[in-house]
């Protein structure tokens, strides 16, 4: 089976030489990566040119901004039975891509393998959903983050496979484009499967201590997420409405309130502003 990796980077260098080196050095070797580059300035071309001898690399560049659009468009370029979405600042364990392609053949039913994330540390949990434990799931406990997944398009119908560009970093909401892929896959009953033995690398940038104006903003994609499901009348985002945009924030500012951490509190304040925000004002 053969993978692409549809890698969108826009403003990072140094880490982007961390993702390639890591894939260079990948023990499965039947793959395809794919840059989507939306520097306007070169500021990538002397890297990926050093890449090119060490893996088969497609360097498109595009005059667009935004996440979402340019994954989207580099899919029409993918020939693999595997599409991932690399982050330009992650990096691979070296048998990534073997394990996720034996889990993938072990499997005939599976369409959307995950991985775990991790705070290069190898024990430690990064961003997204992760369990010490390997576990089927649906959209009602969805797993992972947009660069763990790993979708199976060979079990697919191709027109099911895209990304919805009003959402993503640079689009109209901010974020949840990974999470609004997934979902709708989940829906068209792909079976889905995680396992923690596969690891990703991602610094931990979703701790409270990063700041709240970056909570604000990523909480508006979510809420924006759940509103267009809500507009489709899917009963199942009822659960997501409840835990996302009620329970959760709450419970977590009271339970900063009682440490007296104000730092915190506000955090997940603009987590239930931003949420409720993208919710609120969503449009199609």
């Amino acid at each position: 089976m053969k993978c692409s990796l549809i890698l969108a980077t826009l403003g990072r260098d140094r880490e982007l030489v961390d993702l390639l080196d890591s894939l260079a050095y990948q023990t499965y070797k039947d793959f395809e990566l794919i840059v989507i580059d939306q520097n306007i300035d070169g500021k990538i071309d002397a890297i990926v040119e050093t890449f090119k001898d060490r893996m088969t690399l497609k360097h498109i560049k595009v005059n667009f901004n935004g996440n979402a659009r340019a994954r989207d468009y580099g899919i029409q370029f993918a020939v693999g039975d595997i599409i991932a979405f690399p982050d330009d600042d992650c990096v691979y364990e070296t048998d990534v891509l073997e394990r996720v392609v034996g889990e993938f053949e072990q499997q005939q039913q599976l369409g959307i393998l995950v991985a775990g994330s991790y705070d290069f540390s190898k024990t430690n949990f990064s961003i997204g959903v992760n369990s010490h434990k390997p576990v089927y799931f649906s959209r009602l406990n969805m797993m992972g983050v947009e660069f763990t997944h790993f979708f199976c398009v060979a079990r697919m119908r191709r027109e099911e496979f895209y990304l919805d560009h009003d959402f993503g970093i640079n689009s109209k909401y901010c974020g949840a484009e990974g999470p609004e892929l997934l979902y709708r896959l989940l829906r068209a009953k792909h079976k889905a499967f995680y396992t923690p033995e596969i690891k990703i690398y991602h610094a931990n940038k979703d701790a409270y201590t990063i700041g709240s104006e970056r909570m604000l903003k990523y909480s508006s994609g979510n809420g924006a997420l759940i509103r267009k499901f809500f507009n489709e009348r899917d009963v199942f985002i009822l659960y997501y409405m409840i835990k996302k945009m009620l329970v959760a924030p709450i419970l977590k500012m009271i339970g900063a309130i009682l440490i007296f951490n104000s730092k915190k509190t506000e955090y997940y304040y603009k987590n239930l502003v931003g949420i409720w925000h993208g919710f609120l004002v969503y449009r199609k």
